[in-house]
């Protein structure tokens, strides 16, 4: 368990501390100079039970403030002390609504000094406390008066400290590897050293990790896990991390970086959120209100955009949060925000969605998919979202940025329907891959009555018309498990129902038997034109275009222009003719020049058919330069 002071400055913070455990906190000179706290400590301690229990100790005067931010992000418990002798002071009141918006909720006050106080002063105090805890989710804290000089209360305290410890239920270390640094420092012999509380998942020795956001890699030489020599640190306990590597230094970590597996590190700037302004605050919050973000132990500043309108004191809604620099994340974590000139708290939340869009961001979609991220659980957070345009969800980055283990994203894998997406994994729900599939024979069936002499409808319109609308790597894997299934053929850049068959008039498909033998064989990359056919054949030019333009419809011929059609097999040998020549080309690049002699065509021809694989998205262009594009290439190809 670890348990975080809290309290005004000069209420004996460290003084209970050391008294509890016999170590001194403070380890500064300037601090035992000026008898104050103006860094973190820590100490450690077996206070009965046979468990460890590490102590944060954090500054009271406000104007460190920042540092009890960065030691108040992973403690389990608060020991909020506040003098008998004073009461409830400042930075007791900025302090425990600090408490409150990071959601710890399990406590013990400590009534510091009891010894100058008689029973009436201390029944005041306490009453003071009461109604400050009142509401918050410190409400049913026990009061515990003690004195660091005369030792009463100590043993009291420290017997509650130790039944807390022993009900503290162990933080799952199932999940991706995350630590807050908030000292980072070298140890003669050793190395680089980084502190800070185990977030989630676990380290071990001889571990890869990254110091995000700068990126930095480092290998785990040794750990001291709550103050112990280990080979795992897990989640919930404070560790010390031996960390080698080219670039790591004392100098090269700061607080507020995180030490996180190396899949984790996708640093954010950009951050939707739900925030709760406290009541003390004197102004709404509106777009673009400037504070400083806290976050385990980073401090950065921020632009505050709500995203349902201002804030008052006292509100609680959605905003999105527009970082100055990229930080290291997780969706859930809890945050404060402080006034510029860091003399107020004013207000907390916890992150949503670390990949928030910079427009449409106040759609009503958008704050759907705030309000569903809300839960800390992944499995119900999934389904609230598979339920939300656009119905399926990045499972990869899903996983990532809620640092999810490999185990349960495994599970929440088969719970769904998955679609490989080139480099990542879509999810989508059972009812809406039903959905999809009804949809897909219901346009295909609908196309094939209205166009029946045509080969398909094309792939990309028939994206384009589906719900939901699947990005196109997805979409492609979609139509091939759904070819696999045989419930569709898919010829190139057509798709069809494995039943279709494009069908002609007897006299249209006799005609076309007829003409089809003209553009083959050797003269296939320079076939007649329709003109030409027509007087050949002795037929009515306007038929031999109406007939061709069917075939073309069938994906049997590609018409070049307004006269000359050309093979589909013919089209794509010709494809496959660029990308060989752009193979042999130095620059990777084709020229007109080289097509036409593979072609051993005319030269205008030539241009003909290169413009005509431009305007089909085959080939990309840069002056009189082409080169195929990947993601078309298949467009004339005889299948997917």
């Amino acid at each position: 368990m670890i348990v975080g002071t809290a309290g005004h400055i000069d209420h004996g913070k460290t003084a209970l501390v050391r008294a509890l455990t016999g170590v001194d906190a403070d380890r500064l000179a300037e601090e035992k100079a000026r008898g104050i706290t103006i860094e973190l400590g820590f100490a450690y301690a077996d206070l009965g039970g046979g468990a460890i229990t590490g102590f944060v100790d954090v500054p009271g005067h406000e104007r460190f403030v920042h540092t009890m931010l960065a030691g108040a992000g992973g403690i389990d418990m608060a020991l909020l002390v506040v003098a008998a002798d004073d009461g409830v002071m400042p930075q007791t009141r900025e302090h425990l609504a600090i408490l409150d918006l990071l959601g710890v909720h399990r406590g013990i006050v400590a009534l510091s000094k009891a010894d100058l106080a008689g029973p009436e002063r201390r029944a005041d105090v306490t009453a003071q406390i009461r109604a400050l805890l009142d509401e918050t989710g410190l409400a049913q804290s026990d009061v515990i008066p003690v004195s660091s000089i005369t030792g009463e209360g100590v043993g009291q305290l420290r017997d509650a400290l130790a039944a807390a410890e022993a009900a503290t239920v162990a933080r799952s270390a199932t999940g991706r590897f995350r630590m807050a640094v908030d000292r980072s420092f070298t140890l003669k012999g050793a190395g680089t050293v980084v502190t800070g509380t185990v977030q989630t998942g676990r380290v071990s020795v001889g571990d890869t990790v990254v110091i995000s956001p700068a990126g930095l890699s480092g290998r785990v030489r040794a750990i001291h896990a709550q103050n112990q020599p280990a080979a795992t640190g897990l989640a919930g306990q404070r560790c010390a991390v031996n960390l080698a590597g080219e670039a790591i230094s004392r100098d090269s970590i700061h607080r507020g970086d995180v030490a996180l597996d190396p899949v984790l590190h996708v640093p954010t700037d950009r951050i939707d959120a739900v925030l709760r302004v406290l009541p003390s605050e004197p102004k709404p919050i509106s777009t673009w209100f400037p504070a400083r973000l806290h976050v385990g132990a980073v401090e950065t500043g921020v632009r505050i955009v709500p995203l349902g309108g201002d804030l008052g004191p006292g509100d609680s809604g959605p905003v999105q949060l527009v970082l100055d620099r990229p930080i290291a994340a997780m969706v859930g974590e809890r945050f404060i925000l402080r006034d510029v000139s860091a003399r107020r708290t004013l207000g907390g939340g916890d992150f949503r969605d670390l990949r928030a869009p910079a427009r449409r961001r106040r759609t009503p979609e958008r704050l759907q998919v705030i309000a569903a991220n809300g839960t800390t659980d992944p499995e119900v957070a999934l389904n609230d979202l598979l339920a939300l345009p656009p119905h399926f969800v990045e499972l990869d980055g899903f996983a990532r940025d809620r640092a999810l283990s490999d185990e349960i994203v495994a599970r929440l894998a088969t719970a769904q329907h998955t679609i490989n997406a080139g480099d990542t994994t879509l999810v989508m729900a059972a009812d809406t891959i039903r959905g999809l599939d009804a949809m897909l024979i219901d346009r295909l069936s609908t196309f094939h009555v209205e166009h029946p002499e045509m080969q398909g409808i094309g792939r990309e319109r028939l994206r384009l018309a589906l719900t939901p609308r699947l990005p196109p790597a997805a979409f492609t894997d979609y139509l091939s498990s759904r070819s696999r299934d045989g419930v569709i053929v898919v010829e190139g850049g057509f798709v069809r129902l494995a039943g279709h068959t494009a069908r002609l008039s007897p006299a249209d498909d006799a005609l076309l038997d007829r003409l089809l033998p003209h553009l083959g064989g050797a003269a296939r990359f320079r076939p007649p034109r329709v003109r030409d056919l027509a007087t050949e054949m002795d037929v009515p030019e306007a038929d031999v275009r109406r007939v061709m333009r069917m075939a073309a419809r069938q994906g049997r011929v590609d018409q070049l222009r307004h006269d000359h059609f050309f093979l589909r097999t013919t089209t794509a040998e010709m494809v496959r003719i660029i990308a060989d020549v752009q193979r042999s080309a130095e620059d990777g690049w084709v020229t007109a020049a080289a097509f036409r002699d593979r072609l051993q065509n005319g030269r205008k021809v030539a241009i003909e058919l290169l413009d005509f694989f431009d305007r089909h998205g085959v080939t990309l262009r840069r002056g009189d330069l082409r080169r195929i594009n990947p993601h078309r290439a298949d467009m004339f190809a005889d299948g997917l």
